[in-house]
């Protein structure tokens, strides 16, 4: 079990607007995976944004089957009249992304509400299973979820194992104390002689121990550091224990409109390609390799953006920015060698 702040100690280490933040992010069971609360509206229409203590615009969104696409799902998925869906936000989730909502029971953010948007759309009931990131994988290896929606990043290394449906770009952030002169500025070089949090194996990761291994080679120093969720990172950049965090460019945005009138607001300090210097990133439906549901799922999706849900969707969790033009199947992705 993840080890856990006191509601004493995590008062006083966080401002007002981080308490709030931390509430947002769910004070969520520990473990390996949970079933999670689903909300459905009434029949034909998704509620997005419903639970999600500010961090969107709940918005109800006409869906209904389009049988043209749910005709091509795996027989299995199709018989079984509902799509499992992993979302990897134990132990706290990380808004607008995933988080359990203010009522402290339903999974909610802008990556469980497109899953079921997309399972509207194929004519399936949605079952939200929460896990750690570690175990969301595991839940798609062993055949327990049929399809993260959890900001997975399309890799060239993950398409080993799964086939994806991209939905929305992929952008990394560097998040810093307001009052911090420090800037990435697009150089890993700047990143000399700092000591920077990232979650652990996430592409992110990848990016930034790369660059470590580049500075080590110059004689320079890049101390990277981990911590077992996101309100242990708001706690340790609020006290200095870190100079920034390099993680997910909605989760860094969110942070700094929560913050922004507060004793101790954040700022992003510079954005960076999850795909690396030469390549958009795009986040992906994920799916394991072969299993048949790559191309139901981009249709899916395909469909949302046709018909405008898609934009509504995004709006209402503020991420138009992140719009792609179409869902793509196995996109090129972050390739194995970044450096």
């Amino acid at each position: 079990m993840p080890s856990q702040f006191s509601r004493r100690s995590l008062i006083r280490g966080l401002t007002a607007a981080t308490v709030t933040l931390s509430l947002a992010g769910g004070l969520a069971a520990c473990g390996g995976d949970s079933d999670a609360a689903t909300t459905t509206g009434p029949a034909g229409t998704v509620t997005v944004g419903r639970q999600s203590n500010g961090a969107a615009r709940e918005t109800e969104l006409k869906v209904s089957e389009v049988k043209s696409i749910s005709a091509r799902l795996p027989a299995s998925v199709r018989r079984s009249g509902k799509l499992v869906i992993g979302v990897g936000a134990l132990p706290s989730g990380s808004a607008p992304l995933n988080f359990v909502g203010s009522d402290q029971h339903t999974l909610t953010g802008s990556e469980p509400d497109l899953g079921r948007l997309v399972a509207a759309v194929l004519g399936l009931e949605p079952e939200i299973r929460n896990s750690t990131w570690e175990n969301l994988f595991v839940g798609l290896d062993s055949g327990k979820v049929d399809v993260a929606f959890s900001n997975v990043t399309d890799t060239e290394e993950r398409k080993k194992k799964y086939d994806f449906a991209s939905y929305r770009k992929d952008n990394l952030a560097f998040e810093v104390l307001k009052k911090s002169t420090w800037n990435f500025d697009g150089d890993y070089e700047n990143l000399a002689g700092r000591t920077v949090s990232v979650g652990s194996g996430t592409n992110q990761e990848k990016i930034l121990l790369e660059w470590k291994a580049k500075l080590a080679k110059e004689g320079k120093k890049l101390t990277v550091k981990y911590f077992p969720d996101q309100n242990a990172i708001n706690l340790a950049l609020n006290s200095g224990k870190i100079d920034a965090f390099f993680g997910p460019n909605p989760g860094v945005a969110y942070r700094a409109r929560q913050t922004a009138h507060t004793p101790a607001p954040t700022r992003s300090a510079g954005s960076f390609s999850g795909a690396g210097a030469t390549l958009q990133g795009l986040i992906a439906a994920t799916a394991k390799k072969d299993s048949g549901l790559a191309g139901p799922l981009a249709d899916a999706v395909n469909y949302l953006i046709g018909h405008g849900q898609y934009a509504k969707w995004l709006a209402a969790y503020n991420l138009s920015d992140e719009a792609v033009a179409t869902s793509k199947i196995n996109p090129p992705g972050l390739p194995l060698d970044n450096s």
